[in-house]
């Protein structure tokens, strides 16, 4: 599979190398040059498939022949080795619970995932990467807890001073070792920019090896279908009607990859993206412009982004076409301020 940098379509490399780079030219995003589509069997037979499987087949176009069949099993195996359960709330509403990995976030999946192929790829280097990431909460556990005494890798997390819950900074300050984390006088987007400018920053690359860990990284976004399909599997051995699916969004990563799967042939009747008083997507929805804010500081912190990087790639989905998204936005309560 080769990839595409969104904001220069000429710099095409594989997923090793865009693994390891984490992002492109401009500061701009990998893309897959092309959308893999399931087998209409293997979307049939879900219900029979175990998760271990259901990641593989979710994976094995993204990673092509770089990784082979053996090793790509026992990394997915890994990365879902934790019950993944769809819990019935109501005869229409069903929950999935992502807190039964190891630091109790949904990121962990990804995480572990990206942990392990950058491991793999650089077992026969001699040089040190160093995982850079900025976190709004979730992020920065998971992957220190992925990354945490992995061989030839260091990890730098950023975090907002007093913006991430006193259990996730004890995730991301107590393991030591190989993982360090800085506290930031500012925002997620504060984290995030200062992240960015350490890629394009050429005297800081000329020293370090870096690499990122956030969803921006392709191999810490795409995984995150994997739990969409788990989901499914479980839904469709309950109900005939396919689903209506509502994801928390913060940084747009997790429902742009829950499209993505979409895309390739997983049903869905729709997405809602839930955001907080951080609002940029759903007054882009309203006004067809784009206009990054400085984030609100709320209750639900790991969805406290104003500037979402993914977004791009559910632009780029839809062919950056604004009328081909049809998505009808509806506030919530909370967020319909009086005149």
């Amino acid at each position: 599979m080769i990839y595409y940098n969104l904001k220069d379509h000429q710099e095409k490399i594989d997923f090793k190398n865009a693994t390891i780079k984490g992002q492109g030219k401009e500061k701009g995003l990998f893309f897959p040059e092309n959308i893999p589509q399931f087998n209409e069997e293997f979307i049939q037979n879900l219900p029979q498939c175990s998760n271990e499987e259901i990641a593989y087949q979710c994976m094995k176009d993204f990673v092509g022949d770089e990784i082979s069949s053996e090793i790509l099993k026992e990394i997915v195996a890994e990365t879902v080795s934790f019950k993944i359960p769809l819990v019935k709330i109501n005869e229409q509403i069903s929950v999935l619970e992502l807190f039964h990995g190891p630091t109790l976030a949904f990121k962990d999946i990804g995480a572990r995932f990206m942990s392990r192929c950058l491991s793999y790829f650089l077992k026969d280097q001699q040089k040190k990467v160093t995982v850079l990431v900025a976190t709004s909460g979730d992020t920065g556990g998971a992957v220190a807890h992925g990354f945490y005494k992995i061989p030839q890798i260091n990890v730098v997390i950023l975090y907002p001073k007093n913006r991430v819950s006193p259990v996730q900074e004890k995730q991301l300050t107590a393991l030591g070792e190989n993982i360090s984390a800085i506290e930031v006088n500012g925002s997620f987007d504060d984290c995030q920019n200062l992240v960015k400018q350490a890629f394009s920053d050429q005297e800081i690359n000329s020293q370090l090896f870096l690499t990122s860990a956030n969803s921006i990284n392709i191999a810490r976004w795409l995984p995150q279908q994997i739990y969409y399909l788990i989901a499914l599997k479980q839904w469709i051995q309950q109900h005939k009607e396919h689903p209506v699916i509502c994801v928390p969004s913060g940084n747009f990563g997790n429902i742009c990859a829950g499209l993505l799967a979409h895309f390739r042939g997983m049903p869905a009747d729709h997405f809602i993206a839930a955001c907080n008083d951080n609002h940029v997507i759903p007054d882009y929805l309203k006004t067809q412009k784009f206009e990054p804010h400085q984030a609100v500081p709320t209750l639900s912190n790991a969805m406290d982004v104003g500037n979402p990087s993914n977004f791009v790639r559910i632009l780029e989905l839809f062919g950056n076409q604004f009328d081909s998204l049809k998505i009808q936005y509806l506030p919530t309560p909370s967020m319909i301020r009086k005149p």
